[in-house]
C-alpha cells in the first residue's frame, strides 16, 4: 500500500536574506566613498568643490553611521521577520532625514564665511543614497505585505521625518533657489496642473467613446490603434512643431480662436499634444473593459427597455471602470510628465522653473522644478491606486 498523504504541508518559511537590501547597501557604501555628498561653490553659477560623506562624518562623528552600518548587516539576515522590516522602513525613513540634516549643517558651517554669496549643491552621493534609502524602504513596505491602502498611507508617514527635518536645509543651494522664486513657484504648480487636466479630461471623453464605437465596428479598431500606436513613437517636441503651424493659422484665419486662447504658442498645441498622447492608454484599457462586460449583462440591460446610450452610462461604463482606471493612471502619470516639455511652447508650469535652469546652468533649480513634478506623479498614482482598491472592495 502507498504511504497517506499528508493532511497538509509545512509552511514554507521565508529566507532570512534580503537580497534587495544588500544590493542597496553595497551601492550605498559605493556612492558614500566615490560621489561627492555636496558641493561648496563660490556662487550659484559654478559647480564647486565636491565635499565627500566621509567628510562631513568626520566633522560631526561618524559613530552614527557605524551603528547604521552594524544595524544593517544584522537586517540583511534576519528578513523573514515582520518587526525586521518594519524597523528597516522607520530606520530608512529617518536616515532620508538624517542625510539632509547632515547636508544642511554643512552648508550653514559654509555661509558663515567671507563669502555671502557661497552656495552649498546637494552632489550626486546626496541623491544616491537618498534613492537607495528610499527604495529600501518601500521594499521592506512591499515585504510586509500589506493591504493596498494601509501600504500607501504607511508610504505616506515615511515622508514625516524629511518633512520636519526641512526647515534646517534653509541654507542649502536648493533651499535658497525656492526663496528667490516663491512668488512663481506656486503658480507654475497651479498651471501645470490645469495643463494636465485640460489634457485628460477631453482625453476620456474622445476616448471612452473611440473604445465603445470599436466594440460595434471592429475595423475602426484595426484603423485607429495603428494611427494613436505611430503618435506615441512621435518626440513630443516635434509633435509640438507641427502642431504650431496649422493653430496659428486656424488663428489667423478665425479671429474668434485667437482671442479664446488658440495660437500656434502657449496652451493650445501643448494640451492638443498632450491630449493624443493620453489617447492611447485610454482607449486601450476602455476597450479591453468594455469587452469584459457580460453579453448577459448587455441583453438584460436592453431587454429592460434602456437605450444604447443608457446601457453605456448605467451598465457597461461602472463593470469597465476598474480597467479603465488603469489606462488613466498611465495616461495621467505620463501627462504630468511630459507636461513639463510644453514650457518650450509658452504653456509654463513648473517646466519653465526647469529649463530656467538649465539655460542658467544653475542645476539646484533644475531640481526645484523636477521634484514637484515627480512627486505630482507619485500621488496621482498613489491616487489612482487608492481608488482602484476602493471600487473592488465589496459592498457593505
Amino acid at each position: 500500500m502507498s504511504a497517506p498523504l499528508p493532511h497538509s504541508l509545512p509552511a514554507q518559511t521565508p529566507p532570512a536574506f534580503n537580497p534587495v537590501l544588500a544590493l542597496c547597501a553595497v551601492l550605498a557604501l559605493g556612492a558614500a566613498w566615490a560621489l561627492p555628498f555636496v558641493r561648496v561653490a563660490p556662487n550659484r553659477l559654478l559647480s564647486g568643490e565636491p565635499v565627500f560623506l566621509t567628510q562631513v562624518l568626520q566633522a560631526q562623528g561618524g559613530w552614527g553611521a557605524a551603528l547604521l552600518v552594524a544595524w544593517l548587516c544584522i537586517a540583511i539576515t534576519q528578513s523573514h521577520k515582520r518587526f525586521t522590516q518594519a524597523s528597516v522602513a522607520l530606520v530608512m525613513a529617518v536616515a532620508l532625514a538624517g542625510l539632509w540634516l547632515l547636508a544642511g549643517h554643512h552648508a550653514s558651517t559654509a555661509s558663515q564665511g567671507d563669502n555671502p554669496l557661497t552656495r552649498t549643491a546637494l552632489g550626486a552621493g546626496f541623491w544616491t543614497l537618498a534613492a537607495l534609502a528610499w527604495m529600501a524602504a518601500l521594499d521592506a513596505v512591499t515585504r510586509l505585505q500589506l493591504a493596498t491602502l494601509p501600504r500607501l498611507l504607511l508610504q505616506a508617514a515615511l515622508l514625516v521625518p524629511l518633512l520636519l527635518a526641512l526647515p534646517a536645509g534653509q541654507d542649502l543651494s536648493i533651499a535658497k533657489e525656492y526663496a528667490n522664486h516663491r512668488d512663481v513657484f506656486a503658480p507654475a504648480i497651479w498651471r501645470h496642473l490645469q495643463i494636465v487636466l485640460l489634457a485628460i479630461a477631453p482625453a476620456v471623453a474622445i476616448g471612452v467613446s473611440l473604445a465603445w464605437r470599436m466594440t460595434r465596428a471592429p475595423r475602426l479598431r484595426e484603423t485607429l490603434f495603428p494611427v494613436l500606436n505611430v503618435i506615441q513613437t512621435i518626440p513630443s517636441i516635434a509633435l509640438f512643431g507641427l502642431l504650431m503651424a496649422p493653430l496659428a493659422w486656424l488663428a489667423a484665419q478665425a479671429p474668434a480662436l485667437g482671442r479664446l486662447g488658440i495660437s500656434g504658442v502657449g496652451l493650445a498645441p501643448a494640451v492638443l499634444a498632450l491630449l493624443l498622447y493620453a489617447l492611447l492608454p485610454i482607449v486601450r484599457s476602455a476597450l479591453v473593459g468594455l469587452e469584459q462586460v457580460p453579453e448577459a449583462t448587455v441583453t438584460a440591460a436592453r431587454a429592460m427597455g434602456m437605450t444604447p446610450r443608457q446601457v453605456l452610462w448605467h451598465v457597461e461604463l461602472p463593470l469597465a471602470l476598474p480597467v479603465l482606471l488603469i489606462g488613466l493612471r498611465t495616461a495621467v502619470v505620463q501627462t504630468t510628465g511630459l507636461a513639463a516639455v510644453t514650457a518650450l511652447v509658452g504653456a509654463g508650469g513648473l517646466g519653465s522653473i526647469m529649463f530656467d535652469g538649465l539655460f542658467s546652468a544653475a542645476n539646484e533649480l533644475v531640481m526645484l522644478g523636477v521634484i514637484p513634478i515627480v512627486l505630482l506623479a507619485v500621488l496621482a498614482d498613489s491616487f489612482f491606486k487608492m481608488l482602484g482598491t476602493l471600487l473592488e472592495m465589496p459592498a457593505a
